[in-house]
C-alpha cells in the first residue's frame, strides 16, 4: 500500500512538473472557493468545520511529506491552496459580521429624521434615491435606509449631509420571490441597509448640507454637463461613459444593450479603464518624447506609466469606485508596472493579483454577476492569448496590409466568441436569459466605443473648456447613436435571446470549475476541463421548467404548461412580481390571469385547476381571497386536492393529498419552484441556511 502511494506520488509530482503549474492563479482560486463554501454551507459547525479543513490539509501534507524528495510541487499545493481556502472562508464570515445589519421588523409607515450619505440620480426611473442614517422608531435604533423620492418631489439643497424630516412607508429588504431569483435581502445585508421604502409627502431640510464631497459632485456636474450638450439616448450614455451614471438610460435601451450582448458596455470596467489608461500612457509618452533633455535622464516609461496610473485613479473615483471599476483599475496599474519593469504585461498572474485584492475587500463580490463576468471576460482573453495556436496565429509576418487587418478582425471576432462562451453560464444563472449574437454585435461595438466614442467624448469635454464642443458633441451622438442602432437590430433579431428559467447551483459550479480548469493549465491537460463543461451543459439541457411557482407570501402563483403564455393566480400592479415569474418561467409573453382562462375554476375565494403531467393529474387549490370559509367545506375541497396554495394560515384540518403551501409552510420555506414530474419541490431556504440575512427574515 505505501509503495502504491509512493508510486501515485511520483505521478501527482511528475504531472504538477510537466503541467507548468502557475501557482498564483490556483490560489486565488481556492480563496474564492473558500468564500463560495460560506455562502453555500448553511451553519457556523459547517463554517468552523470548513476552516478546520483548510488548515488541517497543510498540516497533514507536512507531516506526511516531511523529509520526501522530490514532492516539493505537491507540498506547496497542498499547503498554499487549504491554507487560502481557509482564510477564505473566515474573511467573509468576518466581513459579514462586521457589515451585516439587521433589519427592520416588519413594515412601517411612520416621519423619520435623517442625515443624507448620498445622492443617487436615477431620471431614467423618473426618481432619485437618497441613502441616509436615521433611527428605528421604536427601538431608537441607529440603521442605514434607502428611499425612493419623485423627481417633482426633489430639492437642489437634498445633498450630501443634509439633516431633513420625512415621511415615508420603509420595508424590510426582501428575500428572493422565488428560487434562483434575486436576493435582495443579501445585498442589503452588506450594504449595511437595514430598509428601503418611498418617501410620503414633502421632505422638510432641518439643516443645509456642505454639499457633498467632491467627487460625488463633480461626478453628478458632469454627467448632467453632457446630458445638457447632447439630450436623449445618446446623451445618457455619454454621461454614462464619462461619469458612470447611468441613471439617465432608459430601461428599453438598457434592455437591448442586454439583449445584444453589450451590457458589458454600459458598466464602467476593463475596457473603460484600459481606454483610459494606455491613452494617458501613450500620449504622455509621445510628449514627453519630445523634451530631449528630460528624455536623456529619465525612463520615460516609468513617468508615463506614473501619469496614466494617476489618470486611471482620478477616472475610478470620479465614475464611483465600483467594484468592477476598482478591479479593472487595480489590473490596470499592474500591467503599467509590468511595462515599467519590461515584463510581461498580460498574464493570469497580474489578474490573479487583482481578483484577491478585490476579495480582500468585499468578499463579498463573488457571488454577484459583476465579479465573475469581468474576471471571466479577462481570464478568458488572457487564456486565449496565452495558448500556443494563438500565439502562433498572431506571430509577426512580411505581409500586407490586407492580410494584417483580416488577421486582426479574425482575432476580434474569436476573442468575442470566447467571451461570449465564457459569460453565457454566468447570465444564464443570474438573469436567466443572455444574448445569443453578442460576439458579433461586439465585433463592431468594442472598436466603436474604444476608439471612437470615448476619444470623442474626452476631445468633447476639451473643447467644452473654450466653448467649441458642439462639433465633437455631434460626432459623439452619431457614434452612440450607431451603438444603440446596433444593440436593436441585434437583439430584435429571430433567436437573439437565450432564455432559461433556472440552473442549479451545481450545474452552474461545474461550469465555472471547467471553464476554470481550461484556463489555467497549459497544454493538451487543459483540455480536461471539457468534461465538466460538457456535463454541465448535459444537466443544463436537461433541467425542466417549473410547472408552478410560489411566491414566498403566497399571493402570486405561475403555473407553465398549459398555454402559450404563463397562467397567473393574480394580475399584479407590480412590475417586480410579474417579472420574476416571467424570468423563472423562461417566458417573455404577457401573463394571462387564471380567472380569464377556459381551463380554470374560479370563485371569489378560490381558483380550481387540473394539469396534466406525465401519466397522472394534479388539482390544485389556489386561495384568491381572505374572506372567511366554511371550515368543513374548505376541508373537504383540500381533501379533494392535491396542492393547496394559500397567501393565508390554513386550519389542520385542510389535508391536501401532497402539498399544503400556506403562509405557515411558506414563512419557513420562502418561495416554492415545483416539477411536477417527478414531483420534485425546490425552496428558497434550500441555498440559505443560517446566515444573517436569511435569520432575519425568518425572524419577521
Amino acid at each position: 500500500m505505501r509503495a502504491l502511494l509512493s508510486s501515485a506520488g511520483n505521478k501527482i509530482e511528475a504531472f504538477l512538473a510537466d503541467a507548468g503549474l502557475a501557482r498564483g492563479p490556483w490560489l486565488a482560486v481556492f480563496f474564492a472557493a473558500g468564500i463560495a463554501a460560506w455562502f453555500v454551507l448553511g451553519t457556523s459547525t459547517e463554517w468552523v468545520l470548513a476552516i478546520a479543513c483548510g488548515l488541517l490539509v497543510p498540516l497533514a501534507a507536512t507531516a506526511a511529506l516531511r523529509g520526501a524528495d522530490g514532492r516539493s510541487h505537491i507540498l506547496a499545493v497542498l499547503v498554499g491552496c487549504g491554507l487560502v481556502f481557509a482564510a477564505g472562508v473566515g474573511i467573509v464570515w468576518a466581513r459579514s459580521e462586521m457589515v451585516g445589519a439587521q433589519p427592520i421588523e416588519r413594515p412601517l409607515a411612520a416621519e423619520f429624521t435623517g442625515r443624507i450619505l448620498e445622492r443617487i440620480e436615477q431620471p431614467a426611473e423618473q426618481r432619485i434615491r437618497l441613502v441616509l442614517a436615521a433611527r428605528e422608531p421604536d427601538t431608537q435604533r441607529a440603521i442605514k435606509l434607502r428611499i425612493n423620492v419623485p423627481l417633482d418631489a426633489d430639492r437642489p439643497d437634498l445633498t450630501e449631509g443634509a439633516l431633513i424630516r420625512f415621511g415615508a412607508r420603509l420595508m424590510p429588504p426582501a428575500p428572493p420571490m422565488l428560487p434562483g431569483a434575486y436576493d435582495f435581502s443579501q445585498a442589503a445585508w452588506f450594504a449595511g441597509l437595514a430598509a428601503t421604502g418611498s418617501v410620503n409627502g414633502e421632505i422638510q431640510v432641518i439643516e443645509a448640507g456642505e454639499g457633498g464631497a467632491f467627487i460625488a459632485n463633480l461626478q453628478r456636474r458632469l454627467s448632467a454637463h453632457v446630458r445638457a450638450e447632447l439630450p436623449g439616448s445618446s446623451g445618457a450614455i455619454a454621461a454614462a461613459f464619462a461619469s458612470g451614471d447611468r441613471g439617465a438610460i432608459s430601461p428599453m435601451d438598457e434592455e437591448a444593450m442586454r439583449d445584444a450582448g453589450l451590457t458589458h458596455l454600459l458598466s464602467i470596467s476593463g475596457l473603460h479603464v484600459s481606454a483610459v489608461i494606455a491613452a494617458a500612457y501613450f500620449i504622455a509618452l509621445k510628449l514627453l518624447a519630445l523634451w530631449p533633455w528630460l528624455a536623456l535622464r529619465l525612463r520615460l516609461p516609468v513617468m508615463a506609466a506614473a501619469i496614466a496610473a494617476l489618470a486611471g485613479i482620478g477616472y475610478t473615483l470620479l465614475t464611483g469606485a465600483e467594484v468592477p471599476t476598482v478591479r479593472s483599475c487595480a489590473g490596470a496599474l499592474l500591467v503599467l508596472g509590468a511595462l515599467a519593469l519590461g515584463r510581461e504585461p498580460l498574464s493570469l498572474r497580474m489578474v490573479a493579483v487583482a481578483a484577491m485584492f478585490v476579495l480582500l475587500l468585499w468578499p463579498e463580490s463573488l457571488v454577484g454577476p459583476s465579479f465573475q463576468m469581468s474576471f471571466a471576460a479577462v481570464i478568458a482573453i488572457v487564456a486565449l492569448h496565452e495558448a500556443a495556436p494563438v500565439r502562433a496565429f498572431l506571430r509577426p509576418r512580411d505581409e500586407g496590409w490586407l492580410a494584417v487587418t483580416s488577421r486582426r478582425a479574425a482575432m476580434l471576432l474569436l476573442t468575442g466568441l470566447v467571451i461570449e462562451i465564457a459569460l453565457m453560464p454566468i447570465v444564464l444563472f443570474h438573469f436567466h436569459r443572455a444574448g445569443v449574437y453578442g460576439a458579433l454585435a461586439n465585433v463592431i461595438a468594442i472598436p466603436l466605443v474604444t476608439f471612437v466614442s470615448m476619444p470623442l467624448i474626452a476631445i468633447a469635454l476639451l473643447l467644452d473648456v473654450a466653448g467649441l464642443g458642439a462639433p465633437g458633441w455631434w460626432l459623439v451622438g452619431h457614434s452612440l447613436d450607431m451603438l444603440l442602432a446596433i444593440a436593436h437590430f441585434t437583439a430584435s433579431q429571430t433567436g437573439a435571446v437565450k432564455l432559461m428559467p433556472q440552473m442549479g447551483q451545481g450545474t452552474f459550479a461545474l461550469f465555472i470549475a471547467g471553464g476554470l480548469w481550461l484556463a489555467l493549465w497549459r497544454g493538451k491537460v487543459r483540455l480536461w476541463g471539457l468534461a465538466p463543461s460538457a456535463l454541465a451543459t448535459v444537466l443544463l439541457l436537461m433541467t425542466p421548467t417549473p410547472d408552478i411557482l410560489i411566491s414566498g407570501d403566497g399571493r402570486h402563483v405561475g403555473i407553465t404548461g398549459e398555454d402559450e403564455r404563463l397562467l397567473v393566480l393574480r394580475e399584479s400592479r407590480s412590475d417586480y412580481a410579474k417579472d420574476n415569474l416571467l424570468q423563472m418561467a423562461g417566458s417573455e409573453e404577457e401573463p394571462v390571469a387564471l380567472a380569464n382562462w377556459a381551463g380554470a375554476d374560479c370563485s371569489r375565494d378560490f381558483c380550481t385547476v387540473t394539469l396534466r403531467r406525465g401519466e397522472r393529474d394534479w388539482i390544485l387549490l389556489m386561495s384568491r381571497s381572505r374572506e372567511m370559509v366554511a371550515e368543513r367545506a374548505l376541508a373537504a375541497a383540500c381533501e379533494r386536492s392535491d396542492i393547496v396554495i394559500a397567501d393565508r394560515w390554513l386550519p389542520s384540518s385542510c389535508r391536501p393529498r401532497w402539498l399544503k403551501a400556506d403562509r405557515r409552510m411558506l414563512s419557513e420555506t420562502g418561495g416554492l419552484s415545483i416539477v411536477l414530474d417527478g414531483p420534485k419541490l425546490t425552496s428558497v431556504a434550500e441555498g440559505q441556511g443560517n446566515h444573517g440575512w436569511w435569520q432575519a427574515a425568518q425572524g419577521r
